[in-house]
C-alpha cells in the first residue's frame, strides 16, 4: 500500500510546478517581471482596481416611436408621390392607419405601399403587414420581431459608440457588452471621474442645422398651424425660448469632424470648431449661398444650442459654433461629438463605482485577511496532527496558489467577494483532508497496519468528500447565474477552490504521507496527531432529539414571524436607490451636517452611519419613485452639495427596474439550489435523507434571516450568496454525517436507529467540529481584517455556519427517525437499547 509510482509522483510535481509558474507573475511589478515568466495575471475586478460598472438601458418605446414616426413619414411620401388623395393618417403604437378617400384608388394605394412591408435585408418574414378594411381604411402593423431586430441593431450600434465616449472621460481598455434585449453593461476601470463619463452619456449627441422657418413668427405659429415642412423647437434655457425650424437638415453630425474648443469671449462662452467633409462643404457653401439674408438654428437633441445669420456664403472646410458653455462644458460637447451619435436615448439603470484608492485598501484588507486566517488554520492544523498538519499546510498553500493560477490562465476577473472567497476556501480546504485523516485513524484504531489505512483512508473519503462538495458547486453554480459581476467573482473563486481541494487533498498530499510513512517507517500514527480527544464519546444526541427539535422548531417559527411583522433591512439592489460612501476632506465626517444639507433636496428619506473610520461616512437615499433618470439626479444634487467638503469613494444607484429583477432572481435562484441540492440527494440516498437535509436547510435559512432582522444588517445580494454558501456548507456537514449512517446501515442491520445515529455523529464528531473550527477562524479573520464592505458577509457566514453545524445534528438527524429510515420493527427499544447486546455500539 506505500508504493506510490515514480511516474505518478513527477507528473503531480509538475502540475504543482506549472501552477508556481502560472501564479508567480502575481508576486511582481511589471518592471521586475523576469522576461521568462508568463506575464498573465490575475485580473482584478472593478472593486478591487477600482472603475465604473454602468448598466444602461435602451427604451423599447424609444424604439417603437421612432420605428412609427418613420413609417408614418414613408406612407404620406408615398401616397403623395402617387397623387393619391387620402385622409386620417395617424400611428398609435404599433399601427398605423390611413382612409384612402377615392375607394377606386385602393388597390393602386395597397401597390403603391407594398414596399413598406419588404422584409429587412437578411429578415426572414416582413416588417410590416398590411391589410384593408372597409370605407377605404388601410391598417399596417409594425411586427414585434422587426421592433426586436431594431433594438438588437441599436444596441450593437451604441456598443463602439459607449466605448469611445468612455475613452474620451478617461477610461482605460472599457469593456462594453450587451446584456439581455436591451441592455449595455459596461465596465470602465481606473476611470477617476465617473461624473463625467454620466454625463458624457446623457446626451445622445445628434447634432442638426436647420433653417429657421421665418414665413411665421413661433408663437403664432403655436397658437395656429404650424406649417407642414416645418417644426416648433425649444432651447435648453429656463424659461426656454421657442424657434421654429424647417423639418429638413441643412447638415447632421456625420457630415462634420474634428470637433475642437476655443474660448470665447468670457469665461461663460467657448466656440466649438469642425471640420466639413468635402461633399458637406460643397453642399453647405451652395446652401449659404442661396440663402443670404435667412437665419439657421444649431440643434442638439432637438434642442436649440445656438443662432447665426447667413450674411454671405460659407466657403472653405471649416467652421465654428460660438457656444453660451463654459470651456469645460464646451469640451464635453466635443466629446460627445467626436465619439458619434447615439442611435437612441440610453438611461442609466444601476451603478457600482469604486474610486481607485478604495480598491486599493480592499486588496491590503484582502491579504491581511487571508493571511491571518492561513496562519490560524494551519497552525491549528499542526497542532492537532503534527506532520500530517504540515503537510496539509503544504496542501493549503498550493491549493491557494493553483486558484491564483487558474484565474490568470483564465483570465476571470477577482472581485472583492472573491477574495472573501479564497479566504472561505482556506477554511474549508482542510475539511477534505480531515476526512481522510480521520478515516486513516480510525481505521488504524480498529487495528488495521497504518499502510493500509492509507489505502483505505483516500478511497473510503472520496465519495464522501465528491456528495459534501457537489451541494456547495450547484451553489456557486446558482450564484453564477443569478449574481452581479461581483457576486460572479464570488462564486467562481468559490468553484475553483472545491476543484483544487479536491486535487490537493486527494492526489497532491497522498504521496507526501506515503513518503513520510515509509521514511519514518511507521507503523502506527505518532502521538503527535492529538485528534483522540473524541474518543470514546459516547453522546446520545438523540436522547433530548424532542427537547430540540422543538426548540429549534420554536426558534424557526419565531424567525419567520420576524421577517414577516418587522422585515428585514433591505439593500438598494431589492428596494431601489442609492448608497454613497464619503470621506471628509478634512477632520472628522458630521453625519448631522451631512443628513441636514441633504434634507433641503427633497430627495427623499437620508440615512447616515459612520464607518470605524471617523473620516469616513456611509450615506443611503431612498429609491426616488420618479423614473430610472430620477435615480442619477439624486446623485447629481448630492455631489453638488457636498463635493466642497467631501470625497465621493463609492457610488451604487440601482433603479427600479434592476432592483424588481434582483429580487426576482434572487427569490427563483435560492428556491432553484434548494430544489437541485435536493434531486442530488435524493438521487444519491435514500429520500428520508433527502427530506431530512432540506428540512435542516430551510430551518438554517430560516435562522439565518432572522439573524438579519435581530442584527439590522443589510440584506443584498451579498446577503443571497452568503445565504447560498451557508446552504452549501451545511448540506456538506450534513453529508458526512449522513453517509456515515449510510455505511452503518449496512454493518449494523438491526441497530435500533437512534443509536446507529448517534455512533455516527460521535464518529464523525472530531471532522465536524476541526471542519466548523477552521472554517470559523477564517470567517473571524475576514470579519476582523476584511473591511467594511465584507464585514457584514463576514458576520452572516459565521453564524450561518456555527448554525449549520449544530442543525446537522439536531435537525437531519433526528429526521431520519420521524421518517421512519427503517422498518419500525427494528427501533420497538430505542429509547432504551444501548445496542444489539451490550448496550454499546461497537463501529
Amino acid at each position: 500500500m506505500l508504493h506510490f509510482s515514480s511516474w505518478k509522483t513527477v507528473l503531480i510535481w509538475l502540475i504543482v510546478f506549472v501552477a508556481a509558474l502560472c501564479a508567480a507573475p502575481n508576486l511582481f511589478t511589471d518592471a521586475s517581471l523576469p522576461s521568462w515568466l508568463p506575464h498573465k495575471r490575475v485580473a482584478l475586478g472593478l472593486d478591487l482596481q477600482g472603475g465604473s460598472h454602468i448598466v444602461l438601458k435602451a427604451e423599447r418605446s424609444d424604439i417603437v416611436r421612432e420605428r412609427l414616426e418613420s413609417t408614418v413619414a414613408s406612407v404620406r411620401g408615398r401616397l403623395r408621390e402617387a397623387g393619391i388623395r387620402y385622409t386620417g393618417l395617424a400611428g398609435t403604437g404599433q399601427t398605423i392607419q390611413v382612409r384612402i378617400t377615392d375607394p377606386s384608388e385602393v388597390d393602386r394605394a395597397v401597390t403603391i405601399l407594398t414596399p413598406v412591408t419588404a422584409p429587412a435585408a437578411g429578415a426572414p418574414d416582413p416588417e410590416v403587414t398590411l391589410s384593408k378594411g372597409n370605407d377605404g381604411q388601410l391598417t399596417l402593423q409594425i411586427t414585434g420581431k422587426a421592433i426586436d431586430r431594431s433594438l438588437s441593431a441599436t444596441l450593437t450600434q451604441s456598443v463602439e459608440i459607449v466605448g469611445r465616449r468612455a475613452v474620451e472621460a478617461g477610461g482605460i481598455d472599457p469593456v462594453i457588452e450587451t446584456r439581455g434585449a436591451d441592455r449595455l453593461s459596461v465596465q470602465v476601470p481606473g476611470l477617476a471621474d465617473s461624473q463625467r463619463f454620466k454625463d458624457l452619456l446623457s446626451q445622445d449627441g445628434r447634432l442638426s442645422f436647420h433653417l429657421i422657418d421665418s414665413s411665421v413668427s413661433p408663437q403664432d405659429a403655436m397658437r395656429g398651424t404650424v406649417p407642414s415642412r416645418s417644426r416648433i423647437v425649444y432651447s435648453p434655457d429656463d424659461p426656454p425660448d421657442v424657434y421654429l425650424v424647417e423639418r429638413a437638415e441643412v447638415l447632421s453630425s456625420s457630415d462634420l469632424g474634428d470637433f475642437q474648443v476655443k474660448p470665447g469671449n468670457d469665461e461663460d462662452s467657448s466656440i466649438l470648431t469642425f471640420r466639413f467633409n468635402p461633399e458637406s462643404a460643397r453642399r453647405f457653401g451652395e446652401l449659404t449661398r442661396k440663402n443670404v439674408g435667412r437665419s439657421f438654428a444649431v440643434l442638439l437633441d432637438d434642442q436649440v444650442i445656438a443662432t447665426s445669420d447667413i450674411r454671405e456664403p460659407v466657403t472653405g472646410d471649416r467652421g465654428q459654433i460660438a457656444l453660451n458653455y463654459s470651456p469645460e462644458e464646451t469640451e464635453d460637447l466635443a466629446a460627445i461629438l467626436r465619439s458619434g451619435a447615439l442611435p437612441v436615448t440610453l438611461t442609466i439603470v444601476e451603478e457600482r463605482t469604486i474610486d481607485p484608492g478604495l480598491g486599493a485598501g480592499s486588496i491590503r484588507s484582502g491579504l491581511v485577511a487571508g493571511g491571518v486566517g492561513a496562519v490560524l488554520v494551519i497552525g491549528l492544523m499542526v497542532a492537532l496532527y503534527g506532520v500530517l498538519g504540515v503537510i496539509a499546510g503544504a496542501a493549503l498553500v498550493v491549493n491557494i496558489m493553483m486558484i491564483l493560477a487558474v484565474l490568470s490562465l483564465f483570465g476571470a476577473p477577482l472581485t472583492l467577494p472573491g477574495v472573501a472567497g479564497i479566504v472561505l476556501t482556506i477554511g474549508i480546504a482542510v475539511d477534505a483532508t480531515v476526512l481522510i485523516y480521520e478515516r486513516m485513524r480510525e481505521e488504524v484504531k480498529g487495528g488495521m497496519h497504518l499502510d493500509q489505512a492509507i489505502g483505505v483512508g483516500y478511497s473510503r473519503a472520496f465519495m464522501t468528500v465528491v456528495d459534501a462538495n457537489i451541494t456547495t458547486l450547484i451553489a456557486a453554480a446558482i450564484l453564477f447565474y443569478l449574481g452581479s459581476d461581483a457576486i460572479r467573482g464570488f462564486a467562481v473563486t468559490l468553484a475553483i477552490g472545491i476543484l483544487t481541494t479536491a486535487f490537493t487533498a486527494f492526489v497532491f498530499t497522498r504521496p507526501l504521507v506515503v513518503a513520510w510513512v515509509r521514511h519514518r517507517r511507521l507503523k502506527h500514527l505518532p502521538k503527535s496527531v492529538h485528534t483522540d480527544l473524541f474518543d470514546g464519546t459516547n453522546i446520545r444526541f438523540m436522547g433530548i432529539r424532542r427537547y430540540s427539535f422543538t426548540a429549534l422548531a420554536a426558534l424557526s417559527l419565531v424567525s419567520m414571524l420576524a421577517v414577516t411583522a418587522i422585515g428585514m433591512k433591505l439593500g438598494i439592489d431589492f428596494t431601489g436607490g442609492s448608497v454613497i460612501e464619503v470621506r471628509s476632506k478634512q477632520g472628522p465626517a458630521d453625519l448631522d451636517d451631512i443628513r441636514a444639507r441633504l434634507g433641503e433636496l427633497n430627495i427623499g428619506d437620508v440615512q447616515t452611519r459612520r464607518l470605524r473610520d471617523a473620516s469616513n461616512a456611509i450615506i443611503r437615499i431612498e429609491a426616488q419613485g420618479g423614473g430610472e433618470n430620477a435615480e442619477q439626479s439624486a446623485i447629481t444634487l448630492v455631489r453638488s452639495e457636498l463635493a466642497d467638503q467631501y470625497d465621493f469613494r463609492r457610488v451604487e444607484t440601482v433603479g427600479p427596474a434592476v432592483s424588481g429583477e434582483l429580487t426576482k432572481t434572487a427569490t427563483l435562484g435560492i428556491l432553484a439550489s434548494l430544489a437541485a441540492i435536493l434531486i442530488y440527494i435524493w438521487f444519491r440516498f435514500e429520500w428520508q435523507f433527502a427530506i431530512g437535509a432540506i428540512i435542516a436547510t430551510l430551518h438554517d435559512v430560516i435562522l439565518t434571516l432572522g439573524f438579519f432582522v435581530v442584527t439590522g444588517i443589510e440584506f443584498n445580494l451579498t446577503s443571497v450568496a452568503a445565504l447560498l454558501v451557508i446552504v452549501g456548507y451545511s448540506l456538506n456537514d450534513t453529508v458526512v454525517v449522513y453517509d456515515r449512517m449510510r455505511e452503518n446501515l449496512r454493518r449494523y442491520a438491526r441497530m435500533p436507529l437512534p443509536i446507529l445515529i448517534d455512533a455516527s455523529i460521535n464518529q464523525t464528531l472530531s471532522r465536524t467540529i476541526l471542519t466548523a473550527a477552521t472554517t470559523l477562524l477564517a470567517l473571524l479573520a475576514l470579519y476582523l481584517f476584511g473591511g467594511e464592505v465584507i464585514r457584514s458577509f463576514a458576520l452572516v457566514m459565521l453564524f450561518g455556519v456555527a448554525v449549520g453545524t449544530f442543525s446537522s445534528i439536531y435537525i437531519a438527524a433526528p429526521v431520519l427517525i420521524l421518517f421512519r429510515l427503517r422498518p419500525k420493527a427494528f427501533d420497538d427499544n430505542e429509547d432504551g437499547a444501548t445496542d444489539e447486546k451490550s448496550g454499546k455500539a461497537t463501529v
